[in-house]
């Protein structure tokens, strides 16, 4: 674990820190696809991404949900933390989009850290700020761009973090993501075909 952990986690802590949860961490390995919260349960502990990427989801009344934002390496995730502290249940859904390797910090070394060491505090609140501004960033998008600058974003955000033109993914999983039909997204998925801005292939999606 130590290899992985000080290369996503090393220049944030302190040492003293380092080995506290190097000595509580435990770590899971997750499938691509797997969830790792769903919405209503409770969060006892938060996970501190090694590698991969996952993303978390909001979902509505009616099943639909909204991709809010990603947690690379050297993320964690601000939302499960507020479950953790308040105990309450979870209005996220967490999915693994790529085998990733997680350390989960139970909630009680959390609270014991956050009085103990400093650079665990800025760590936490550095967290709550990169996430509330990946969420304005999601509802700017929403409120002020149309449904294929939206989609251009989308494939652009996939590209940077799977750090390959070469996108894995289905028509009906985009359509998921940006809470719309899948007939929809192959339609504006044509179109930039035809404007020369990727090619559709059977089983991935090449941006061009």
């Amino acid at each position: 674990m130590k290899p992985l952990f000080n290369q996503a986690y090393g220049s944030h802590f302190e040492k003293e820190l380092i080995a506290d949860i190097n000595r509580v961490g435990t770590v899971m390995d997750v499938s691509e696809g797997q969830d790792l919260i769903r919405p209503g349960q409770y969060i006892k502990s938060i996970p501190l991404l090694l590698s991969g990427s996952i993303k978390i989801m909001r979902p509505d009344d009616d099943g639909e949900e909204l991709l809010l934002y990603h947690l690379e390496k050297g993320d964690t995730c601000a939302m499960m933390m507020t479950c953790c502290m308040g105990d309450i249940k979870s209005e996220i859904h967490a999915v693994a989009e790529t085998p990733v390797k997680i350390l989960m910090i139970p909630i009680d070394n959390m609270e014991e850290w956050s009085s103990k060491y400093k650079t665990w505090r800025n760590f936490v609140f550095e967290s709550y700020h990169k996430r509330m501004m990946e969420m304005l960033d999601s509802i700017d998008t929403i409120a002020f761009h149309n449904l294929e600058e939206r989609l251009e974003h989308y494939l652009e955000n996939k590209v940077s973090l799977t750090n390959s033109k070469h996108l894995y993914t289905t028509h009906k999983e985009i359509a998921q993501d940006l809470h719309t039909s899948r007939v929809v997204i192959s339609r504006l998925l044509k179109k930039m075909e035809n404007s020369h801005k990727l090619k559709l292939h059977r089983s991935f999606i090449e941006v061009l």
